[in-house]
């Protein structure tokens, strides 16, 4: 085995030659295999950031949708103060003509679920989308502070 790439003539595929083109899977034989087609359907699931914040008034959500508009996106509420957000980016039509010398976009569905917290507004939440970016907002119930009255002490 040579430590010095081979310039002239053919390569031998060796995963143990730092300088093979050959890239070894860990994971090549197992039934979850990392191959191409499961890798497009779980990749768009895996690429949807999403940032939650809480705010003194609101929960809030941003979802990063680059490509997508408002009619391929979901957002629903289960009964159980389930947040879901879902959706699917769509594959891009291939010609035949074309030469593709890299892919790097997702595509497929996406859903991410989280479950609100007691304090949550169920029947108010609102959700927007601008600039690829959906922002969910979900109320929260006030918390009313107690009424403190001071008391004079005699004596």
């Amino acid at each position: 085995m040579s430590l010095i790439p081979s310039f002239f003539g053919s390569r031998r595929s060796n995963i143990l030659d730092p300088f093979s083109l050959e890239i070894w899977d860990p994971f090549k034989d197992f039934p979850f295999s990392s191959e191409p087609q499961f890798a497009k359907e779980t990749s768009a699931l895996v690429n949807t950031r999403v940032d939650w914040k809480e705010t003194p008034e609101a929960h809030v959500f941003k979802a990063d949708l680059p490509g997508l508009n408002k009619e391929e996106v979901k957002v629903e509420v289960e009964d159980d103060r389930v947040l879901q957000i879902s959706g699917e980016r769509k594959v891009e039509k291939e010609e035949k003509k074309d030469t593709w010398h890299r892919v790097e976009r997702s595509s497929g569905k996406f859903l991410r679920r989280f479950r609100l917290p007691e304090n949550a507004k169920m029947d108010q939440i609102k959700a927007s989308m601008e600039n690829g970016v959906l922002t969910v907002t979900v109320p929260k119930v006030e918390v009313k502070k107690p009424d403190v009255k001071s008391i004079e002490i005699s004596g």
